[in-house]
Order: C-alpha cells, then sequence, then structure tokens
C-alpha cells in the first residue's frame, strides 16, 4: 500500500477552481517557471536540445526556444511544429534522431538542411544516395542498455535503435562523402552511474574508433525526476562532471575542440505538468473501494504502459477542508471500457490501493508531474476528444490547446 505525500502545485486551489470553471474538466496544466527553472539546472552543457516527443505543444517549444534550448525531432510533424514555434532551418536549431526515413521526410531534411542522427545502416545510403555532404551523426548502439522499463530500454540486442556495426557506418559515410559532426548515445531512461561510467567509456572507444574529427558527442537524455516523496534527486553536477571527463579525452584524442549536448526530456517537463480530472463515481466492489475520474489511459497512458506512479491529490469540489486523519484504501480507474484503465497499477499490471481523504463525487483529483508523456501521448481510444492545454506563465493564464469537438475527431472520416 502506497500512502500519498504532499506535493506542492505552484497555483492555489481557488485559481484552479477557476480555471475549471472557465475551462472544465479534465484538462492539463502547465507552470512555465518549472520548466525555466530545470533548464538552468543543465546550463554547464553546451547544448541542451529538448526531446520534444515528451511535450510537443507549440507553445511548451516556444518557452524552450526563449530559454536557450535547441530540438530533438524524430518525425516530419515534430520538425514541422519546431519550425511553427521558431526554431530555423539551414542551422543546428534542430537535429532529426530516428531509426528509419521515410519518402517526405528525407525530401524535406534535405530542403531545410536539418542534421540528421542516424540509427541505422540503411539510413546512411537514402541519405547518401540524394544529399551529398549532408550533416550527420551516428546513434551508436554500444551493445549493452538500462531503463526504469524494459519497453523505456535503449541499447543493447533487444534495442531497435542505434548502430551495431560502426565500421560499416564509416565505410559507407566515407563512400557516400556525408559529414560526420557528432557521435550520440543512449542507453534509455533513468540514470544509473555505473551505467551512466560504462556509455562515457564507450563514448571514449567508439570515438578512438572512428578516429575522424567531430565537433559534438551527445548525452543522450534519461534524467531522472523524483516521482517518489523517496526518491532522489539527480546530482546535476556529478553527471555532468563524468560526461565532462568523456569530452576531454576525446577531445584530445580526436585533437579538436568537441561540444557536449544533452538531450532531456522528461526531465524539463514532467514536474511542470499537472493533470485535472472530476471524481464520477465511487464503487464498492466487495471490500475494495474504486474512484472513478473522467480522464482514462487515452489521456494518461504511463501507468497503463509501464507501470509508473504518479502522486495524486484531491481538490474538493467547493474548497471545503480535508480530513486527513481519517483516510481510505481506494484504487483509482478511468472511464474506458478497459480493465487495464487502472491508475494505480505496477509494471507487472498488479492493482495497488492508495490512502486519501474521504471524498465526494464532484471532487477534483489532480495527477502530478505529467508534463512528460502526458499529452504528447493522449489518443482518441473509446473516440473522446482530446482535452485542453493550460499554461501559467507568473499570473497570465493561456489556453495553449483548446477542447477538440467530437465533430473535429470525426471530420477525417466523412
Amino acid at each position: 500500500m502506497k500512502k500519498c505525500n504532499k506535493k506542492i502545485i505552484p497555483i492555489n486551489n481557488i485559481k484552479i477552481l477557476s480555471l475549471i470553471k472557465k475551462y472544465k474538466s479534465p484538462l492539463w496544466m502547465y507552470s512555465s517557471e518549472t520548466i525555466k527553472k530545470q533548464i538552468l539546472k543543465l546550463k554547464k552543457f553546451d547544448i541542451i536540445r529538448f526531446a520534444q516527443k515528451s511535450c510537443s505543444n507549440i507553445h511548451i517549444l516556444k518557452l524552450m526556444k526563449r530559454y536557450g534550448t535547441k530540438i530533438d525531432a524524430v518525425s516530419l510533424g515534430e520538425i514541422e511544429r519546431a519550425l511553427k514555434a521558431g526554431f530555423k532551418k539551414n542551422s543546428n536549431d534542430i537535429v532529426y534522431t530516428s531509426d528509419i526515413i521515410e519518402k517526405n521526410t528525407l525530401k524535406k531534411v534535405i530542403k531545410y538542411n536539418i542534421p540528421i542522427n542516424i540509427g541505422s545502416i540503411d539510413m546512411i545510403k537514402k541519405i547518401g544516395k540524394k544529399s551529398k555532404n549532408h550533416k550527420i551523426w551516428i546513434r551508436i548502439n554500444p551493445r549493452f542498455g538500462h531503463g526504469h522499463d524494459k519497453k523505456t530500454n535503449t541499447g543493447g540486442k533487444n534495442s531497435k535503435h542505434g548502430i551495431w556495426n560502426t565500421k560499416l557506418a564509416l565505410k559507407l559515410i566515407k563512400k557516400y562523402n556525408l559529414n560526420l559532426i557528432g557521435l550520440h548515445m543512449h542507453i534509455g531512461s533513468g540514470v544509473d552511474y555505473t551505467h551512466l561510467k560504462k556509455v562515457c567509456n564507450a563514448m571514449i572507444q567508439e570515438a578512438k574508433k572512428i578516429n575522424l574529427q567531430l565537433s559534438y558527442i551527445s548525452a543522450g537524455g534519461g534524467l531522472t525526476i523524483p516521482y517518489k516523496k523517496k526518491d532522489k534527486k539527480i546530482n546535476i553536477h556529478d553527471y555532468y562532471e563524468i560526461w565532462n571527463k568523456a569530452r576531454k579525452k576525446i577531445s584530445k584524442n580526436l585533437k579538436c575542440p568537441i561540444k557536449l549536448e544533452i538531450e532531456p526530456g522528461r526531465f524539463l517537463v514532467a514536474e511542470s505538468g499537472y493533470l485535472i480530472s472530476t471524481i464520477e463515481s465511487i464503487k464498492k466492489v466487495k471490500n475494495r473501494i474504486f474512484i472513478l475520474v473522467n480522464v482514462g489511459f487515452n489521456e494518461l497512458i504511463r501507468p497503463t504502459l509501464y507501470g509508473s506512479y504518479h502522486y495524486i491529490s484531491i481538490l474538493p469540489q467547493d474548497n471545503r477542508k480535508l480530513n486527513y486523519s481519517k483516510m481510505i484504501d481506494v484504487i483509482i480507474g478511468g472511464p474506458l471500457c478497459e480493465s487495464g484503465d487502472i491508475f494505480t497499477q505496477k509494471k507487472n499490471n498488479k492493482i495497488y490501493t492508495i490512502k486519501i481523504p474521504k471524498v465526494k463525487c464532484g471532487d477534483f483529483l489532480i495527477f502530478h508531474d505529467v508534463g512528460a508523456y502526458g499529452a504528447s501521448m493522449s489518443s482518441n481510444y473509446n473516440s473522446r476528444p482530446l482535452i485542453p492545454e493550460i499554461l501559467i506563465k507568473k499570473n497570465k493564464i493561456i489556453q495553449i490547446r483548446r477542447r477538440q469537438t467530437i465533430q473535429e475527431m470525426l471530420s477525417l472520416e466523412i
């Protein structure tokens, strides 16, 4: 049984209630100040490149640009989003990262002159035949991986990501006269310092093998945030120093200056995000209590997909005081016609209960730390329209995505 520990929301209850009154529940809410603080924590790195797949709203991307980050895009749609947000083509603003490249995407990255972070041998051939001297990175699979879940492990023999045979990759890069500017290595989500040192050593060895002058190395992403009270915050200083030592060795070996990039997604946006829902039903099933809310895994899929934990708080509809001395054990579920539509479940799909004060239908339930892989992974499953996104910028409240209508959802089929 997991007991909820209090977390502070950067906006008071009255303002949240007024937000709900104006925009209706459910809705996403983000804090721009939290994002800014997270970016500043990484200021030692030469380049901070936001992995926009974690939170791809154009207004969030504009915030990233304002505070000096660059963009990692993993699809043609993400490239176009970045351009809409003000990031420039014909520059280092955007890097396209993938293990495949489709025809339309290839045309656009050539037209826009966007560097490509290559994850497969076939990509080298496709790019080489169409765009001589194109700027590229190699994403290296170091033959081992790590992650908070096997689905977030992006290295080793079971991972589809990255190039296994760098010797063959280098041969083809020379054949097609491509311009290799950087090496990228990312083995999965979650920082483990033993694995981190292994990754840095692997990067040093790969750079030695390649033995060409480079401009960049990328530490990838995977920086964690404390979802639970007992979770330790990552020591950014130590993380940077380990990578900086690797950068210095590579720079010395290759006899050229090297810039150190980091590619965070979750770290920059997770703690900024909240999902506000309404309690629609309180059900007793034998000796268990189910609290059913008006959001499902079509909005927040991480608990169902990964068994991920999100702290949950309660906001009474009438702003009454809750009695935290008398707690009840509950399971939190959504409205979808799926047994897996449960927010309190572990990686093995085992359901657990959390302790909350007594609530009523109509009260609001808030999921915390959902800024990463929340709205960006949401869907229309069960034909449910996408919900609005709200950005809090100091004293301003801005709607950055309006609620989708059922008519808009159906329009592609009519």
